[in-house]
């Protein structure tokens, strides 16, 4: 225990302290990331539900003036109405398997006078950021869509307001003052139609996946575990390096004969 008496030494009880803290937020930033997977792997099972559930009426599940709760989202909803092509934008900066290009959103205007914002699909288009010049058609007259309820972004004001006939992310909040009428919360990513279109490829269905919350974690308290071995590596270094000074000493250090004359001992 002599040799380990440098321990209590103020520099090696602040780094003590640093060790500990290191290693309770490390600890803590894994138990985060595993809340995390729990809390995916619960919405990835609502959404599982919600995809193999047959579509219902848009009204059922956000009727006019309220707005889409995040435990609605993916739900598979159907509208009828008529496509409002004059008010239609692009979302910007999007990518799909790697090609550039832009997501296209229409309104589609209800009987009640209200509208709900369809994403159409995306189309590649050159790495730029001006609105493509022609855009796929939708069909005229009345429609029926069948697609994914989304709920806006909550991205700022600056990416999801109309500039140019583009947006960078899409909220039917950000769309309100583009628009002559009252739009619905949220949009709808369009699957199927009726009649159809072509032109436009559809979103593909949402990663269900863990990501990479479990392997974060044990990153994390792998780094936890580093930071208290790393002090018992730097310990034992000290405490060898201590041993062999103290060694190194007592080969130098005079010693007395029997007639009391120093004596060095030979190296």
């Amino acid at each position: 225990m002599r040799e380990l008496r440098f321990l209590g030494s103020a520099r090696w009880i602040g780094f003590a302290i640093f060790v500990v803290a290191l290693s309770a937020v490390c600890i803590q930033l894994g138990i985060w990331q595993f809340h995390k997977l729990e809390d995916r792997q619960v919405r990835n099972e609502l959404v599982r539900e919600h995809l193999d559930t047959a579509p219902v009426p848009l009204e059922d599940v956000v009727p006019a003036g309220s707005a889409v709760e995040p435990d609605q989202e993916w739900t598979v909803v159907e509208v009828t109405g008529s496509y409002d092509v004059d008010h239609e934008v692009t979302v910007k900066f999007v990518n799909r398997d790697g090609r550039p290009g832009v997501d296209v959103l229409t309104p589609l205007l209800l009987e009640d006078g209200t509208a709900v914002l369809v994403d159409r699909g995306f189309t590649e288009t050159l790495r730029t950021n001006a609105r493509p010049e022609t855009l796929p058609e939708p069909p005229d007259g009345e429609v029926q869509v069948t697609g994914w309820l989304r709920v806006d972004s909550s991205a700022g004001r600056q990416a999801t307001q109309v500039f140019d006939g583009q947006v960078r992310a899409v909220s039917s909040r950000g769309m309100a003052e583009h628009v002559p009428y009252d739009l619905r919360s949220g949009y709808v990513d369009l699957q199927e139609q009726s009649p159809a279109s072509s032109g436009l490829e559809p979103e593909p269905r949402p990663d269900l996946g863990q990501g990479p919350h479990f392997f974060y974690g044990l990153q994390w308290w792998f780094f936890a575990a580093l930071a208290i071995v790393g002090y018992g590596w730097f310990a034992r270094a000290e405490r060898q390096e201590r041993r062999t000074a103290a060694a190194r000493a007592a080969r130098t250090s005079p010693t007395t004969d029997e007639a009391g004359r120093e004596v060095t001992p030979a190296r």
